[in-house]
């Protein structure tokens, strides 16, 4: 086949890269303070033919939908390959489920199979415990972590050291197949899962290179998860196909971010919005500004850091906004206001903003961000839920569940999640305000702004919580950051209570898990300050 043409089936289009450039350190897992992991082109092929034989020999074939739960590591993508060599559908589930969450992935999406690190072995051995009838279909194990092999389960190394297979047979493979099932973040409930099809592998190189516009001088990176779809979407996929060398962590660092970046001389990187401000909450460094980076594609970032942000680290932000089942805005570096994702992409979405009849909001006024295909039908699949994805699209529109507004040119801007706007005494407060005035103290690492429901019993009104991961923990230090709230916030932004916590619970996405910390909140504990305690 043309080594440029793009067929969308993933294991097709990899094989007519490792013929053109087989020795290409295509994706590099950054692996400090361990050795870092680098996948080839050929390593790429070779070893997702060698476990698509293995899979196949237990009984995994077209259709049907396995389980991947790690860290970033090679054995992701090789997955990958395996799966679209196969026709079967990966399910990459965020390596930091537990317990229920994990086995709901696991049961819902119908694994027949799982593969995953030995670092969550404990974990594993408890779910699959409960779950006979799923084959383990290989363990990862690395040296640092410490995990001795166990005779009595498939070893990924083994099984990637095989004998060579050769190429599979592709011609009832096609381009609406399935190729994996990314669940959500399950932020308000049990995650859903959607499907990615060999449709969506076909723009993502036109994607990068004309709107993200990425050259082959470039060096991508990535913190995020592979369980999440930002880290296929905009860095390893786009990576793998224009044969742009890309870098990944194993997980999220925040205090180490610019040192792997410099180490590696990445020019673009990915961030969210919860990166973003985990990222300006680390005390400055005089070396800020002095790195390579020239790009950040970034979905959320607060408009309070946007353009410190900028000028802090040296680097211009190409806003963009998606959700996983659909629909795409974008504000390139040099258009547009500051605060807005952009525009839908002319000729491909369309969008805009309804009120709860549908009817289409002023400029200015707030309502749902609603989108559709430009051409063709718009639909959501969510796995073994129909109930959910037809109350996903309403009249031929994608419903987001973003509260958003637009400008009179057309501009459009994020406000809250439905449900999420925090309203106190008649104002409404964003989070992400008091949330960067916070992270400007020096004893703040880390903060996460929720609501709970006002003492006051005020319909609809909250109370604010600020969640934070301090430095020092001691009454001195929380008092300081008390009056640093009372001197640079509005009356109405200053959080109810201080809630002093070991770390911010996160998505695979690194956005705030803030159900979690409502969960353990409570007023009289031990780690809870409150502000009228201070005045």
């Amino acid at each position: 086949m043309d080594a440029d043409k793009i067929t969308g089936v993933f294991a097709l289009d990899m094989d007519a890269k490792a013929e053109r450039l087989p020795d290409f350190p295509a994706v590099t897992f950054d692996g400090s303070p361990h050795p870092d992991e680098v996948l080839s082109y050929a390593d790429l092929v070779r070893k997702g033919r060698r476990l698509a034989r293995h899979m196949a020999n237990l009984g995994i074939g077209r259709g049907d939908t396995f389980s991947i739960i790690m860290r970033n590591h090679p054995e992701n993508p090789i997955a990958l390959y395996a799966a679209s060599a196969l026709g079967a559908i990966m399910v990459p589930v965020d390596p930091r489920s537990k317990g229920e969450k994990l086995r709901y992935q696991i049961q819902n999406s119908g694994s027949k199979g799982v593969i995953y690190s030995a670092e969550f072995l404990e974990r594993m051995s408890d779910v699959m415990s409960g779950l006979p009838d799923i084959k383990t279909i290989g363990i990862a194990y690395k040296d640092d972590f410490g995990v001795p092999v166990r005779p009595d389960l498939p070893d990924m190394a083994d099984i990637l050291a095989g004998p060579d297979e050769p190429r599979f047979d592709f011609s009832d493979h096609r381009l609406e197949d399935p190729l994996m099932i990314l669940y959500s973040s399950g932020t308000t409930g049990d995650p859903k899962g959607v499907h990615m099809r060999g449709d969506r592998l076909v723009s993502l190189p036109t994607v990068a290179q004309f709107v993200w516009r990425y050259t082959p001088e470039d060096k991508l990176y990535n913190g995020l998860s592979l369980s999440h779809a930002n880290a296929y979407v905009i860095t390893m996929l786009p990576g793998l196909y224009l044969a742009i060398p890309s870098v990944l962590s194993r997980q999220f660092t925040k205090t180490r971010f610019w040192d792997i970046v410099r180490a590696h001389g990445c020019t673009c990187i990915t961030n969210l919005g919860g990166v973003m401000m985990g990222l300006y909450s680390e005390p400055p460094r005089p070396d800020d500004g002095d790195n390579p980076v020239r790009l950040c594609v970034s979905a959320g970032t607060p408009k309070t850091i946007w353009e410190d942000f900028e000028k802090r680290f040296n680097l211009k932000i190409h806003e963009w906004y998606a959700t996983t089942e659909g629909g795409f805005a974008h504000k390139p570096p040099e258009a547009g206001p500051i605060g807005s994702f952009g525009k839908p992409l002319e000729g491909l979405f369309e969008m805009k903003v309804v009120r709860d009849d549908g009817s289409e909001c002023a400029p200015g006024e707030i309502g749902e961000l609603v989108s559709r295909n430009a051409q063709g039908e718009t639909k959501v699949e969510y796995h073994n839920n129909r109930e959910a994805s037809a109350e996903k699209v309403r009249d031929g529109w994608l419903m987001t569940g973003d509260m958003c507004h637009r400008d009179e040119e057309g501009w459009f801007f994020f406000d809250f999640r439905k449900g999420g706007g925090l309203r106190r005494q008649g104002d409404f407060i964003m989070p992400e305000y008091v949330e960067k005035v916070i992270a400007e103290h020096p004893n703040v690492n880390d903060v996460c702004v929720y609501g709970i429901p006002a003492a006051s019993g005020a319909p609809g009104e909250s109370d604010l919580v600020a969640a934070i991961v301090p430095a020092l923990e001691s009454r001195h230090e929380i008092e300081s950051i008390l009056r640093h709230c009372s001197s640079g916030l509005e009356r109405n932004s200053i959080p109810t209570y201080i809630q002093v916590v070991p770390e911010i619970p996160k998505t695979a996405s690194e956005k705030n898990l803030d159900r979690l910390l409502r969960d353990e909140f409570d007023a009289n504990g031990p780690n809870v300050y409150s502000f009228d305690n201070y005045q």
